[in-house]
């Protein structure tokens, strides 16, 4: 036990050592199965040329697909990514769990042998991202070309969007260490929030009230909440000024009734937890520029995609269990 606790110390501080220089501190925490997934990219990464962080965005988006969905089986390894057995093993094939690469061929299976090994193990992470790896080349090697495979194999423009996304937060930051979050507002501002999940609206029809409504005043600076990239910033009839942002657990957050944006922030911007998105306001209700038909606050949601559809769910328990980190994290300090 104390070989094994030295040889995780010693690989992670050349982890740390080797990472590129990152736009933030906040990513301090190395587990071992982060610096082990970083690791197993990375040397895909020199075996089918495809950079790592393209294996970390699907692996991550495929990850949180599973988590989402009770149709698919739990991972058993690192990687997230799922073949079911007449994928791999070919759809006329009698042996479902086939592990030779030959016959898995001769029946139309795609299970390759990633490790060299002699066995195309459905179970084994380098297999399977070598089997991706090979499904996703046919197109080319380009980004353009990785871009038309991924669509080709997920036939669904918002998952290849998820990926391309989920890729450049983990080439920003360099590391897949990003499970970091932060509170929503500064805890010194003047605020105040209750589960306001379900509650009855009435403007622009009778609706139920997807997310919590944090109360504070003008211009209290509403922050990041995760690691993630901005996909909408504008006008929203009912909800005003809002920004979208999806994190790196394919979540959207959704903040709304800004009285103005952080002018540094558009779409397409990798931010962090803690980065300014906005300020509160009492934009909505109405045509772009109306504001004051309610106090200011902000409301905020969340959304979970599941490979075929998004909905909504409660940001309550999860904004109390920020709040609760923060205020501990800022004892210690």
């Amino acid at each position: 036990m104390r070989k094994f606790s030295v040889l995780f110390l010693t690989l992670t501080a050349l982890l740390i050592t080797f990472l590129p220089e990152s736009r933030s501190t906040a990513a301090e925490r190395y587990t071992k199965e982060d610096v082990e997934r970083h690791s197993l990219y990375k040397k895909m990464e020199s075996v089918t040329l495809i950079p790592w962080h393209y294996f970390a965005g699907v692996d991550q988006y495929e990850r949180s697909v599973r988590k989402a969905r009770r149709d698919l089986p739990a991972r058993k390894g690192l990687v997230g990514i799922y073949f079911s057995p007449l994928q791999w093993s070919g759809p006329i094939n009698t042996t479902m769990d086939d592990t030779n690469p030959e016959r898995i061929s001769m029946f139309g299976g795609i299970g390759k042998d990633g490790n060299n090994d002699g066995i195309a193990d459905r179970n084994n992470d380098e297999d399977i991202l070598y089997t991706f790896s090979e499904i996703i080349q046919k197109h080319g090697h380009d980004i353009e070309n990785f871009r038309i495979g991924l669509w080709s194999y997920y036939q669904r423009d918002k998952a290849v969007d998820i990926i391309m996304e989920n890729a450049k937060i983990y080439e920003t930051y360099g590391t897949v260490s990003l499970d970091k979050h932060s509170f929503i507002v500064p805890l010194r501002s003047n605020y105040s929030y209750r589960s306001t999940w379900g509650d009855r609206r009435g403007f622009g029809g009778l609706r139920i009230h997807e997310g919590t409504d944090i109360f504070a005043d003008y211009g209290v600076p509403v922050k990041a909440v995760s690691y993630g990239i901005v996909e909408i910033k504008g006008w929203n009839r009912f909800g005003g000024w809002r920004i979208g942002v999806r994190d790196i657990n394919n979540v959207y957050h959704y903040y709304a009734h800004l009285g103005s944006f952080n002018k540094t922030i558009e779409k397409g911007s990798i931010v962090e937890p803690g980065t300014v998105l906005g300020y509160v306001g009492s934009s909505g209700y109405g045509p772009p520029g109306t504001s004051g038909k309610f106090p200011p606050h902000l409301h905020f949601g969340m959304y979970r995609d599941n490979g075929y559809t998004e909905w909504a769910f409660d940001p309550y328990p999860y904004l109390k269990a920020w709040e609760r980190q923060e205020r501990i994290s800022n004892r210690r300090r």
